[in-house]
C-alpha cells in the first residue's frame, strides 16, 4: 500500500528532472548555436593577416623614432577595423655606401623605441625586423624588442655598443629588460651583442640547449645536468652575430635576400611588403604624365616635377601614368634609377598607371616604381619604338639584375626579357610554390634542384610582351583596372589627383641645362675669360663670362646637379689660374691645380653623384665627361680663330693685339730667351694695352712685356722704362 505512492512520487520527481534537463540541454544548445556563427567569424578573422611595412633609415633619430610609433599605431587601427591581425615589418636601411653599418644611432631614442615596441600596446600585432644587410649600434636594442628577426643571408647584427666609450650599468639593464620582455634573443646572447667583455656559453642540457653567461651556468648547474658546453663568444671580443649563426640558434626566423622571399616567409602576397606613407595621414597626391618616346629632356622634366612635388608640396602619393613605346635605353634607365633609389618609399609611393602601353624601356620605368597598375588589354613589354643595341640590351640588363630587380623584390628574369629578345623565360614550380625564371635565375636559387620546369612563356627571338592581364597572373603588377576610376577606388582616392605639368621657367631651365645649351654657354664663357686675359680693363670679356657661367651653374643648381661646392670649386680653380697668370708665376702649380678644379666643377655641376657606383652613373660620369671635353675643344677653336683675325677687325681690333710676326717675333723671342733688357732702360714708348698692372708697350720696333711701377696705365699712354730686373721690365707714365 504504501509502496505505490512512493513510485508515484519518484515518477513524478523524474518528469521533472527529465523535463528540466531538457530545458537545461536545450538552452545550452541554443546557447552554442547562437554563438558558434560568431565565433567562427571571429576565429576566421583572427587569422586573417594584414601585412605593413616601415623603412628605418640608420642611424635612428628622434624623427624616425615618432614616424615608427605613427606608422604602428594606424596600422593596428587600419588592420582592427577590417577585421585583421596586422604583420608590421619594420627594415633596417643603411645608406647606400654607408661604411660604418648604421652606427651612431643614439642609445635614449633606441632604447624609447624598443620599449614601444616590446610594450602590452603591441600585442594585438606581429612585429618583424628585417635585416636586408649588416647593422651595428644601438638599432639592435630595436631588432632585439620585435617578435621575429628575418635577415638575409650575407646580413648580420652586432657590436650594439660601437658608440659607448664603456658598457654601462644601465645600458646594460636595457639591453637585459628588453630580451627578457620578448623573448627572441636570449638574454646572454643580447649582453654578448653589447658588450665586446661578456662570455656567452651555449650549455646542452637534458631538456635542451641553453644561452648563459658565467654567472647564469651556476645557477644552471643547480637545476640541470651538462651535457655539453661550447663558448659561443668569447671574453674580450666584439661580436657579430652572422643570419647562419642566428638560425641555428633559433634567433632568426627565417633568410630572405629580398623582399619577395620576405613575404613567403610570412605567408603575405607580396603588396603587403610595400612601404605605406597613407598611414603618416592620407593620400596627398598628384598625377604626372609620360608621354611618347622616352628621352632625355622629358626624363629631366618628370625628375624636376616629382622631386619638386615631394620636396616643396609633401605629396606622399605620385601617379605616373606611361603612354609610351619606349626610347632610349640610358636615359629611361636614368628615369628608373630616380623612382627606384632616388625617393625615400617610407615618404611617397609611386604608382604607374598604364591604360594603353609601355612598351621596350618603358616597361622598366613602369616597373621601377612601388606598385604597377595597367588596364586588362593594355601593352607591357615587347618591341618599342627605338631598336636597343646589343650594347645597351647588356648594360640595361645588368643594371636590372643586380640592381633594379632586388630593390623591387621582383624576378629580373620578367624585366630583362621584356628589352632582351635573346632570354628565354619559363615558368617553374615547386611544391606550395611557382615562380618565373630564365636558366641562369633558376639556377641561382638556394634550392634549384626543387624546381621543376613547365612551360616557356617568352617568344624566342622576340622581347617579352604582356597582357596587364597575363602581367597580373605573373604577379609582375599589384591590380588590373577597366578605367581611372577604378584605379581611384583601389587606393581609396576621393579626387582626380591634381595633374602636375611642366612650368615655362622648367622648359627654359631644361634648355638651359641640355648638353647642347651647356656647351655652348662654357664655350662662350671661356671666349670671355680669353678676351679679357689678353685685353685686361676692358670688362667686357669678364662681364660675358660672368654671365655665361651665372647661367651654367644657375641652370644645374635649379635641375638638382649642382650645389654650392661646385660653385666653389669653380670660384677657387679661377682664383688659381689668376693668381699663376698675374701675381705669382712659377713652375704651373697654381695654374695646373685651378685647371683640374675648374674642369672638376663643371663634371660634378652636371650629375647627382661624386664618384660613380653603379653602371648608370658610370654612364652619366661619361657623358659629364663628354659635355665638358666638347666645350673645351670649342674653346680651343675658337681661341684660336679670336688669335688670328680678331686683331685685324676694325671694330674688335682694338680688344686683342695681333701677335708679332716674322723679324719682330724673332726679335722678341731671342731677346726673351736671353732675358736682357738692360738696353730699353731710360727709353720712352707706348704702351699697347692697359697695364692693370702688365700688359705690353712699344719700344721703336719692339714689342715688350711690361708691368706699371705704381697705378694702372692706360693704353696708349707714354710710359718710360725706370728699372729692369732680369725679364720684368718696369715703366713710369710720363708727360707725351
Amino acid at each position: 500500500m504504501v509502496a505505490r505512492p512512493l513510485a508515484a512520487r519518484e515518477v513524478r520527481w523524474q518528469r521533472r528532472w527529465t523535463v528540466a534537463g531538457s530545458i537545461l540541454v536545450g538552452c545550452l544548445l541554443f546557447s552554442w548555436l547562437a554563438t558558434a556563427p560568431a565565433y567562427s567569424a571571429d576565429s576566421s578573422k583572427a587569422a586573417r593577416r594584414v601585412g605593413y611595412s616601415i623603412r628605418l633609415p640608420l642611424p635612428i633619430d628622434g624623427q624616425t623614432a615618432n614616424r615608427v610609433r605613427q606608422f604602428v599605431r594606424r596600422a593596428i587601427e587600419k588592420a582592427q577595423s577590417a577585421g585583421a591581425r596586422p604583420v608590421l615589418i619594420l627594415e633596417f636601411d643603411v645608406p647606400a655606401g654607408e661604411g660604418q653599418f648604421g652606427a651612431g644611432s643614439e642609445f635614449g631614442t633606441a632604447y624609447d623605441l624598443a620599449i614601444f615596441l616590446s610594450s602590452d600596446e603591441l600585442n594585438a600585432a606581429t612585429t618583424v625586423a628585417y635585416l636586408p644587410k649588416p647593422i651595428q649600434g644601438h638599432a639592435v636594442l630595436d631588432v632585439i624588442a620585435c617578435d621575429q628577426i628575418i635577415m638575409a643571408q650575407d646580413a648580420s647584427m652586432g657590436q650594439a655598443g660601437i658608440d659607448e666609450k664603456t658598457i654601462s650599468p644601465p645600458v646594460l639593464s636595457a639591453y637585459r629588460e628588453i630580451a627578457s620582455r620578448r623573448r627572441t634573443v636570449p638574454v646572454a646572447v643580447a649582453l654578448g651583442l653589447l658588450d665586446p667583455a661578456a662570455q656567452v656559453l651555449e650549455v646542452k642540457t637534458e631538456t635542451g640547449t641553453d644561452y648563459v653567461t658565467p654567472d647564469g651556468l651556476e645557477e644552471l648547474k643547480k637545476r640541470h645536468t651538462i651535457q655539453k658546453l661550447v663558448t659561443l663568444k668569447a671574453a674580450g671580443e666584439p661580436w657579430r652575430l652572422s643570419a647562419a649563426e642566428g638560425r641555428r640558434i633559433g634567433c632568426v626566423s627565417y633568410l630572405a635576400s629580398n623582399r619577395r622571399d620576405l613575404a613567403k616567409a610570412l605567408e603575405l602576397p607580396p603588396v603587403a611588403i610595400e612601404d605605406d606613407p597613407s598611414l603618416a595621414g592620407g593620400w596627398r597626391a598628384v598625377r604626372i604624365n609620360l608621354r611618347g618616346p622616352i628621352i632625355a629632356k622629358n626624363v629631366d622634366q618628370i625628375e624636376k616635377m616629382i622631386d619638386d612635388q615631394v620636396r616643396l608640396r609633401d605629396v606622399n602619393f605620385i601617379c605616373l601614368e606611361i603612354d609610351s613605346a619606349g626610347g632610349k635605353a640610358d636615359d629611361a634607365m636614368r628615369l628608373a634609377d630616380f623612382l627606384a633609389f632616388q625617393l625615400d618609399p617610407g615618404k611617397v609611393r609611386t604608382v604607374a598607371y598604364i591604360p594603353r602601353e609601355a612598351r621596350a624601356d618603358a616597361a622598366l620605368v613602369a616597373l621601377a616604381c612601388d606598385q604597377v597598375v595597367m588596364r586588362p588589354q593594355a601593352v607591357l613589354g615587347g618591341p618599342g619604338a627605338y631598336e636597343l643595341s646589343a650594347d645597351e640590351i647588356q648594360l640595361a640588363s645588368q643594371t636590372l639584375r643586380k640592381e633594379l630587380a632586388p630593390r623591387k623584390g621582383r624576378s629580373w628574369s620578367l624585366l630583362a626579357a621584356m628589352i632582351d629578345p635573346k632570354l628565354d623565360v619559363f615558368h617553374v614550380s615547386k611544391p606550395g610554390d611557382d615562380e618565373y625564371f630564365c636558366t641562369q635565375e633558376l639556377d641561382e636559387q638556394t634550392d634549384a634542384a626543387q624546381w621543376q620546369k613547365e612551360s616557356l612563356i617568352s617568344t624566342p627571338g622576340m622581347p617579352l610582351r604582356l597582357s596587364g592581364a597575363t602581367a597580373e597572373q605573373y604577379r609582375l603588377i599589384n591590380r588590373t583596372v577597366n578605367d581611372f576610376g577604378g584605379f581611384k577606388r583601389f587606393y581609396g582616392l576621393e579626387h582626380d589627383p591634381a595633374l602636375v605639368e611642366p612650368a615655362w621657367a622648367d622648359t627654359v631651365i631644361q634648355g638651359l641645362a641640355s648638353p647642347g645649351m651647356a656647351i655652348l654657354l662654357l664655350i662662350i664663357g671661356g671666349v670671355g675669360l680669353y678676351v679679357e686675359l689678353h685685353s685686361p680693363g676692358t670688362l667686357i670679356g669678364a662681364f660675358v663670362a660672368m654671365i655665361c657661367f651665372l647661367l651654367f651653374f644657375w641652370s644645374r643648381y635649379l635641375g638638382g646637379t649642382a650645389s654650392w661646392l661646385e660653385v666653389s670649386l669653380f670660384l677657387a680653380g679661377l682664383i688659381c689660374l689668376l693668381l699663376e697668370i698675374f701675381v705669382i708665376p712659377g713652375f704651373g702649380i697654381f695654374g695646373l691645380g685651378g685647371g683640374i678644379l675648374i674642369l672638376a666643377s663643371l663634371v660634378l655641376a652636371s650629375q647627382t653623384f661624386v664618384w660613380p657606383h653603379n653602371e648608370y652613373q658610370m654612364g652619366q660620369l661619361e657623358r659629364s665627361l663628354e659635355t665638358v671635353a666638347g666645350a673645351m675643344a670649342g674653346l680651343i677653336a675658337v681661341a684660336v680663330l679670336l688669335r688670328r683675325w680678331m686683331p685685324k677687325s676694325t671694330l674688335l681690333g682694338r680688344m686683342l693685339l695681333e701677335p708679332p710676326i716674322g723679324e719682330e717675333a724673332e726679335t722678341i723671342r731671342r731677346r726673351e730667351a736671353l732675358v736682357d733688357f738692360h738696353d730699353l732702360l731710360g727709353q720712352r714708348g707706348t704702351t699697347t694695352t692697359r697695364l692693370n698692372p702688365a700688359g705690353k708697350a712699344r719700344f721703336a720696333d719692339q714689342l715688350v712685356a711690361v708691368m706699371a711701377d705704381g697705378e694702372a696705365i692706360d693704353r696708349g699712354a707714354a710710359v718710360e722704362v725706370v728699372e729692369v730686373r732680369g725679364n720684368r721690365v718696369l715703366v713710369r707714365e710720363v708727360a707725351s
